[in-house]
């Protein structure tokens, strides 16, 4: 009785903290709050079922299997999303399981909201992005990518992925991961004659950005 009640309040805890202390001052969707809270909870109830029951084992990671591939097709989440989405499952399944002793899973829960806390803070690599671009042009060969997306970001290229190369309509999609100047990343200064809409690429007119994500 004593581990179910410390596993409760581990779980409620620990969703609390990680979901509007960590995730939502980061994030900002107020969608997915409900969905961790409800996934975690969730898991919670059917694993405390299960434990309690003649059901194997094999049946609840069978159920988290499932829970685990479940994605709204309608939207997309982010890398980061999927880890909280993952670590919700996970705080959900240890405090449904409440293994002896009490403070086992109250610790787990504290060691997997600590580990977010540390892995997704704003100081790591602040300055180190990652974006998808499309242009009106086609770039076969990859210095010339390279030097192009510089040209465009205002920042260090560190690696180009060409997702996309038409050479008959001229469009280059390229997910592009860069590290900015430590003026731009933290906003103190702007690169000169240059708008927040518009690019200017080397030889080519301006041209609207595209994609970003």
């Amino acid at each position: 009785m004593l581990s179910f009640a410390a596993a409760l309040a581990a779980n409620i805890v620990g969703m609390t903290v990680l979901v509007y202390v960590v995730y939502f001052h980061r994030h900002f969707r107020r969608d997915l709050v409900l969905a961790y809270i409800a996934l975690s909870m969730g898991i919670f109830a059917v694993t405390l079922l299960l434990s309690g029951s003649g059901a194997g084992m094999g049946l609840g990671l069978g159920l988290f299997g499932i829970l685990s591939i479940i994605r709204l097709r309608s939207d997309t989440l982010t890398q980061e999303e999927v880890a909280y989405y993952f670590v919700s499952l996970a705080i959900g399944l240890v405090n449904g399981l409440h293994p002896d002793p009490a403070w086992f899973a109250p610790a787990v829960t504290a060691g997997l909201v600590l580990v977010m806390f540390l892995a997704d803070h704003p100081r790591f690599a602040p300055r180190t992005a990652r974006q998808t671009v499309t242009l009106d042009a086609a770039y076969p060969l990859t210095e010339d990518l390279t030097a192009a997306m510089e040209q465009l970001l205002h920042a260090r290229v560190l690696r180009v992925v060409v997702l996309e190369l038409d050479l008959v309509r001229e469009v280059t999609i390229v997910d592009v991961r860069f590290r900015k100047p430590a003026a731009v990343a933290s906003g103190t200064a702007r690169a000169p004659h240059e708008d927040a809409s518009t690019y200017r690429l080397a030889g080519r007119a301006r041209i609207p950005q595209e994609t970003w994500s």
